[in-house]
């Protein structure tokens, strides 16, 4: 079937498969942390927990080369993606009978499998994604690749937390699984976008160094990685610790739930489709610099609610949390539209996933830190400690204006 060669059939598959991806992030990322948190696993503990599992997204770039190498007429990119959704998989299944909580050490070498599987499926996608789409459909593209992702963690990290102690965990994992080996049937009848006639992969291998080189040559590929390993530092901060910080300002564990599941997953859908028809229509660093400004606004914003002692002010946290999700799903989408922009065309797992790789590195660092700086300083410094980080990487943004044809011109 020609799936990714029409648009319509391009936004079904990629949001089917971003939804497949996202379901056990907001399982790993949202619920858990929770239900750590609420049983008593102290915050430092959880971030800690939290940035390991983000490590593989930010260095799946030492393997991506992998991918886009050893491409051939019987191991493609559906090849890849199906191979990791089965590891993927059959890494959660021991969550069935493990005890998160009096195993929780356990649970790194276990987590760390699935995330190395999730990141190099995160590669392949994103490669075909690049080969399949045209430049002026990438930003909304993103927008449905979000959306599709942010459903899975509504459903996986926010529901999940609701309805556990009534469909109890067996349940939980089993659609979990279920819910990544879905997408599979999509990709199974999805034809394989072209290869060179000449696969013999040491020349392969050869023109693919030959164009890391030339990307290596130029400035974009070095600003952009410094802008993704910091430019989120704001959100991915806040996002990292917001189960946490919510159980911590005296919100139930079901209505954090609540909260994971409908109002901060509908911001960022919606956002995420905004936001990525504003990138196709602005050019890509204006609309980056406008929804990066707004989540600063907003952190400072919830670092001075926290002073605020009167009843009204957990609603004001609600709130901002609200339009911090928003402004997620608005700079994700336009950030990595950009970052597709940037990226080679025979580099498309390689390239792409360096940028990826330092925004999952801005996740487990900006993880680690806020964690830290909590334990020693309180919410709200540490909110503004990570708000000015973001502050300042408008700076490298400036100068990230894509060339007109990145493919052909990759300096």
């Amino acid at each position: 079937m020609k799936i990714p060669s029409t648009t319509g059939g391009r936004r079904i598959l990629f949001t089917a498969l971003y939804f497949s991806e996202g379901a056990p992030i907001g399982f790993l990322w949202w619920a858990l942390p929770t239900r750590l948190r609420a049983a008593g696993v102290s915050v430092e503990q959880i971030a800690t927990l939290v940035s390991l599992l983000a490590l593989p997204w930010a260095l799946k770039f030492a393997w991506a080369p992998l991918v886009d190498i050893f491409r051939g007429r019987r191991w493609g990119l559906r090849s890849w993606i199906l191979s990791m959704q089965l590891v993927m998989g059959l890494s959660l299944l021991p969550l069935l009978w493990i005890d998160l909580v009096e195993n929780f050490t356990l649970l790194i070498p276990l987590l760390l499998v699935h995330a190395v599987a999730a990141a190099t499926q995160d590669a392949s996608i994103d490669a075909l994604c690049i080969a399949s789409a045209s430049r002026e459909e990438r930003g909304m593209l993103n927008g449905w690749m979000q959306a599709g992702m942010l459903a899975g963690r509504s459903i996986f990290g926010g529901a999940t937390l609701i309805l556990m102690r009534s469909l109890g965990n067996e349940v939980v994992v089993v659609a979990l699984v279920a819910a990544i080996w879905i997408s599979a049937a999509l990709v199974f009848v999805s034809e394989e976008p072209a290869v060179p006639v000449d696969v013999r992969y040491r020349r392969r291998a050869g023109e693919f160094w030959e164009s890391v080189r030339q990307v290596a040559r130029g400035k974009r590929l070095w600003l952009g990685l410094v802008f993704a390993g910091a430019g989120g530092a704001a959100y991915e901060a806040v996002g990292s610790v917001a189960g946490p910080y919510l159980i911590d300002s005296g919100f139930s564990l079901e209505t954090v739930g609540a909260f994971f599941a409908f109002p901060s997953v509908a911001c960022m859908i919606a956002g995420a489709l905004i936001g990525g028809r504003v990138a196709d229509k602005l050019t890509r660093v204006k609309a980056v610099r406008l929804f990066l400004l707004g989540i600063v606004a907003t952190v400072l914003l919830l670092s001075a609610n926290e002073f605020v002692r009167q009843v009204p002010a957990d609603v004001v946290k609600i709130i901002l949390l609200s339009l911090l999700y928003f402004g997620i799903g608005t700079f994700s989408s336009s950030s990595y539209a950009l970052f597709m922009d940037l990226t080679h065309a025979g580099l498309g797992a390689t390239q792409f996933s360096a940028f990826m790789g330092a925004t999952n590195g801005c996740e487990s660092w900006s993880a680690f830190a806020v964690g830290r700086l909590i334990n020693g300083f309180g919410y709200p410094i540490a909110f503004a400690a990570m708000a000015a980080v973001s502050f300042l990487m408008l700076l490298p943004l400036h100068a990230l204006e894509p060339p007109a044809e990145p493919e052909a011109s990759p300096s």
